[in-house]
């Protein structure tokens, strides 16, 4: 019985924020197709999408400062930043769709509204956050955004992280009041309850092994099934692999052309949280500072307020790390594993290029606790040792990838998905923004995946996503409408008010 071949509509790989996104729209949009999920670990949301596993910000680009760049005429580049702000506001929208619609309930267990902040110290660096501002404030989108460099000013937004400080150089930082905290472990885990309520089959401790073409032009997936020691084959017209760092070494067993030239780079971070009440108390925000010079993107020091089970934290990070496990549960062999002759030269050629990174992460890794405390106390002065504990966060894979600008082996920072030309399967890779654009990046994989029924679908992406195929920078009035109705929704407008 265990060999026999159980077919199905849609297959969803790893049991994360991507596939409970993926599934969540599919089951609105197609209720009648049948879908099985697959993941080796005993529950839902326990990699990247896991509270301890990632920063939790909604990343809204308020304050992540690698989202602007100071072009060579000194003017600042907000494309990017504008873009991911409107990829989040679509993730609002559909968390509200879902809440007003009863789906899911208690948003607050995974949302808080939370300043979010950019400080930064120097002359350099006070001008181009004051450039990025005024470049920033007058988009819709970043109405309310708020600057300044006066110390009393900041001791009033910041406390904790003017309190010792000696101002021997100018300082500044921008303030938002409607930035967030996002739980995506607790949102998971709500995801796959409503997927479950909905007959969806979600099969914990399966290891999917092996994915082949099928000769009608389907795929098999070949699935261990862990407790019982069985293999299983499924068979279905569309597969999504939605694995986090496992993703890579699945998309390259399926051998599609879109696969190739494709390597990863694992990194892993650790983060500090504060274990004394007191000095949580005196932090109300996230705040994220400036990649020091040489540091890749995703090193951006941040000191952050979170709501974990209900409780108000702290932490400051992320350290990086080195580990060649492509996922926090996974194997030492990963890296060496993902080698292909076909990303051969693409995975040496970032090797080459890439010596700064590698230098920067054997630093990281060598870095002793006290050390650590150092780099803390540059963003809390009167940081004491004893208040502090390490904890490992989740594993990032970076993709590498051979690109027009870059050429040869060039490590990317953001989110890709990676599909078959037929749209049959699709592979999602890559680290940040990555949960707080995940509607964003699944409507991306419905368009590229299921052309044919996007028009029929259309109506009802656009009951649960208004601004769909809209730009809110461009729709200011629709922007204000659904920026308040889904802060009301989401249980995030009062709070704003008494906090701000």
């Amino acid at each position: 019985m265990s060999n026999l071949n159980k077919k199905t509509d849609i297959i969803l790989i790893g049991a994360g924020v991507m596939s409970a996104t993926l599934g969540s729209l599919l089951q609105e949009l197609a209720p009648e197709w049948e879908i099985k999920v697959f993941e080796k670990l005993a529950n839902a949301g326990e990699e990247s999408s896991n509270e301890w596993n990632n920063a939790g910000t909604g990343h809204a680009a308020l304050c992540e400062l690698n989202y602007t760049t100071e072009k060579t005429d000194g003017s600042i580049d907000v494309s990017k930043a504008i873009s991911i702000n409107e990829q989040f506001q679509l993730s609002r929208q559909f968390w509200s769709y879902l809440v007003n619609s009863s789906l899911i309930r208690n948003p607050q267990d995974f949302i808080m509204p939370l300043p979010h902040m950019s400080f930064v110290e120097g002359e350099k660096n006070v001008d181009f956050l004051k450039k990025r501002f005024k470049a920033l404030s007058c988009n819709p989108l970043f109405q309310g955004m708020e600057f300044s460099s006066d110390p009393e000013t900041l001791k009033e937004w910041i406390p904790l992280i003017m309190e010792g400080r000696t101002l021997s150089e100018p300082i500044a930082a921008t303030k938002i009041d409607n930035g967030t905290d996002v739980n995506f472990g607790a949102l998971t885990h709500m995801l796959f309850d409503y997927l479950k309520n909905k007959n969806v089959e979600i099969n914990y401790k399966h290891s999917v092994e092996d994915i082949k073409r099928t000769s009608d032009g389907s795929w098999a997936v070949k699935v261990h099934d862990i407790e019982r020691g069985k293999t299983e084959y499924h068979t279905a017209k569309f597969v999504f692999i939605g694995g986090g760092g496992g993703s890579l070494p699945l998309l390259q067993k399926t051998g599609i052309p879109e696969s190739k030239n494709i390597g990863g780079f694992p990194v892993s971070g650790l983060f500090m949280v504060c274990n004394n009440p007191e000095v949580v108390e005196q932090h109300h925000a996230k705040v994220y500072g400036k990649a020091k010079v040489g540091a890749p993107p995703m090193s951006v020091p941040h000191l952050d307020t979170r709501y974990i089970d209900n409780k108000k934290m702290l932490l400051f990070g992320p350290f990086a790390g080195f580990s060649p496990k492509f996922l926090k549960n996974g194997s030492n062999l990963d890296l060496i594993g993902s080698v292909k002759p076909n990303n051969l030269i693409t995975m040496l050629a970032a090797g080459v290029k890439e010596m700064g990174l590698t230098k920067y992460l054997i630093q990281q890794v060598m870095l002793s606790n006290e050390k650590r405390m150092e780099e803390l106390r540059e963003f809390v002065p009167n940081a004491k040792s004893e208040d502090w504990d390490i904890v490992v966060a989740g594993q990032r894979v970076q993709v590498i990838k051979d690109t027009e600008t870059g050429g040869k082996g060039t490590l990317q920072f953001g989110t890709e998905v990676v599909s078959a030309a037929d749209g049959s399967i699709a592979a999602l890779l890559g680290a940040s923004p990555g949960a707080s654009t995940a509607v964003h990046v699944m409507l991306e994989v419905l368009e590229k995946c299921f052309p044919h029924h996007m028009n029929e679908w259309e109506h009802k992406i656009k009951e649960m996503l208004p601004s769909y195929g809209l730009s809110l920078a461009e729709n200011p009035d629709l922007f204000d409408e659904i920026q308040h109705s889904t802060a009301e929704t989401l249980g995030l407008r009062e709070k704003e008010l008494v906090h701000s």
